[in-house]
């Protein structure tokens, strides 16, 4: 497809990315097979202290994938079974799904109504002699009130661990999504502003002993071949992915720009259409749009409308985790959590990745304009 077709707008555009990074990781891919470095090569250190210092926090360790990141920082912070974790009610179910596999419990709080992000107070109310964690969500390339949060997580010892699988280079304050609190585990599905060709992950922190258990847990609990010290899995991140995640991160900064960019453009030509708010920034932050989010009652209506006219768009997330089946278990009916409730029938994701056209911008809107 023509980048600036206005025919057939995906919601994710990774084939651009891909032209643009493809000699890169064809050079890099011919390296790893000549050396047959497949597991631990040199692009996976290269990514993992290139990585560190784009984001501006001292350690990273590359994993499996953002699942099994958020899973390797709980355990490395001290949270285990039967211990509580507090987290928004309004996120992908990977961050859940990593405080169940360790055997402890997720405590689901509401959003704020402006950027639905953990709502702090929400998260003071629940806190009790359990809480071991609190995981702020930084969602849609926005970065959560993470500061508003360690006084809370002081006075109950609890670790804050960052999930910042949608948010890599945006900052809050002048500081990095995922070098706010003491550790995080970051995802590179490959939609995400900085994506992996397949399943890939990473935990970043400033804390030297984080990182070293993060690195002896993700290696079967052996820092030497055959010497387990403690039990652990296997979470290693692919020296070919990690190839790929070179290429892509040289290019990172530039294309996160564009996103801010496209973003800018959406805000002004969305000022003057009825029955559509469009997403804004909090205070102090720098977001990245991971994704765009607009709200509009007519949602279902829209996006059937969009489709129809070949725009990609999509909905993040269209069940608040408490009225999964997955968490049917936990007896929380619908109205506990309002906030994400709603916004789970309003929410429509519009198409935005680097390489989108104003032209492509246009037609999404005018688009938008005649169905509302």
């Amino acid at each position: 497809m023509d980048a600036s077709s206005t025919k057939n707008i995906p919601l994710v555009d990774l084939a651009s990315q891909h032209a643009e990074v493809e000699s890169d990781v064809l050079r890099g891919l011919e390296d790893v097979f000549a050396t047959t470095a497949f597991i631990g090569g040199t692009a996976v250190g290269q990514f993992e202290e290139a990585y560190a210092e784009w984001l501006g926090v001292a350690h990273c360790v590359g994993v499996a994938n953002g699942t099994e990141a958020l899973e390797l920082a709980l355990r490395a912070t001290g949270v285990d079974a039967g211990f509580e974790v507090i987290l928004p009610v309004n996120t992908f179910i990977a961050t859940a799904e990593a405080v169940v596999r360790i055997g402890a419990v997720p405590v689901f709080v509401d959003v704020d109504p402006a950027h639905l992000l953990i709502d702090p107070a929400k998260v003071a109310e629940a806190v009790t002699d359990h809480t071991r964690a609190i995981v702020p969500v930084h969602l849609f390339g926005q970065a959560a009130p993470v500061e508003q949060l360690q006084d809370i997580a002081a006075s109950c010892g609890a670790a804050i661990i960052e999930d910042a699988a949608q948010a890599q280079g945006a900052t809050r304050n002048g500081r990095p999504a995922g070098g706010l609190g003491a550790v995080a585990g970051t995802s590179f599905y490959p939609g995400k502003n900085l994506g992996a060709a397949g399943d890939a992950g990473a935990v970043t922190t400033n804390d030297p002993e984080i990182a070293k258990r993060v690195r002896l847990l993700g290696a079967h609990g052996s820092a030497t071949k055959y010497v387990h010290d403690v039990l652990g899995f296997n979470s290693r991140l692919d020296t070919i992915q990690a190839v790929v995640l070179n290429a892509k991160l040289r290019r990172l900064s530039a294309w996160n720009g564009l996103r801010q960019e496209a973003a800018a453009r959406y805000a002004e030509m969305l000022d003057d259409v009825p029955g559509i708010s469009a997403p804004t920034s909090a205070e102090g932050n720098e977001d990245v749009w991971h994704l765009y989010v607009i709200r509009t009652a007519a949602r279902d209506r829209v996006l059937a409308g969009l489709s129809e006219a070949g725009i990609g768009a999509g909905i993040h997330y269209p069940t608040p985790l408490h009225l999964t089946g997955a968490f049917a278990h936990l007896g929380l009916a619908k109205g506990a959590f309002p906030v994400a409730e709603r916004a789970a029938w309003e929410i429509l994701s519009l198409p935005l990745y680097p390489h989108i056209t104003i032209a492509q911008q246009k037609f999404v809107v005018e688009t938008l304009r005649a169905l509302v």
